[in-house]
């Protein structure tokens, strides 16, 4: 981590080859989008310094392949992740339905506590839309996760959805902190009883917000 960085989050992108993942990436990364991007072999990732409030996080985002043959190398990449970005096309209802499958993927090798954010790509291709917005919707609600449509071609919600995935990393990590912190204040040493007061800004990290737009 960079030293003037006070925090680094790491954080995945999935779903099905072809929905959008790696100009999604190098929107929000590099500010570009390419007609022509290859499908990616493996994995690949890229850095962005955002600011969360006082903080500068510095986000390194894996863009990893959807390909089948490439899932026994990818997997091992949920290690150390905090968020991840799940990703399908509204004008292909086959990434729609393969979400389950991504979904029982990342809470298997996922951190019970990752942050994940449920994204419908292309959404500049609405003439062609095989997935209703309230399709996405209702999934995100059923499964307690963000939700978002965007446009990588158009540069649509696309800055929005990776800051809200990271502003909710950080929340969740401050308050693990906060309450490790907890632990440690309340714990008696060596027979000291420990008081600790909590104030009502403490008090209200702990509500956890989500965006399904």
């Amino acid at each position: 981590m960079d030293d003037e960085c006070d925090y680094l989050f790491k954080a995945v992108l999935i779903g099905d080859s072809g929905v959008g993942k790696s100009n999604l990436l190098s929107r929000f990364s590099r500010r570009e989008f390419r007609l022509d991007s290859k499908p990616t072999i493996g994995v690949e990732f890229a850095y962005r310094n955002v600011r969360v409030r006082d903080k500068l996080v510095k986000a390194q985002i894996w863009d990893t392949a959807g390909q089948e043959r490439f899932r026994a190398i990818t997997s091992s990449y949920y290690r150390g992740a905090l968020g991840a970005m799940l990703v399908y096309d509204i004008t292909r209802r086959s990434t729609f339905e393969s979400l389950t499958k991504w979904l029982e993927e990342l809470r298997h090798f996922g951190d019970p506590d990752m942050v994940i954010a449920l994204v419908g790509n292309k959404s500049d291709l609405s003439e062609a839309r095989e997935v209703a917005e309230e399709e996405g919707r209702g999934l995100a609600e059923l499964e307690g996760i963000c939700f978002m449509e965007t446009s990588a071609l158009k540069n649509t919600n696309v800055e929005e959805a990776f800051l809200e995935m990271i502003t909710q990393i950080h929340r969740v990590t401050s308050q693990k902190s906060l309450e490790a912190k907890m632990v440690e204040a309340t714990t008696p040493r060596g027979g000291e009883v420990v008081q600790l007061n909590i104030d009502d800004e403490v008090s209200a990290t702990k509500q956890r917000s989500c965006c399904v737009r």
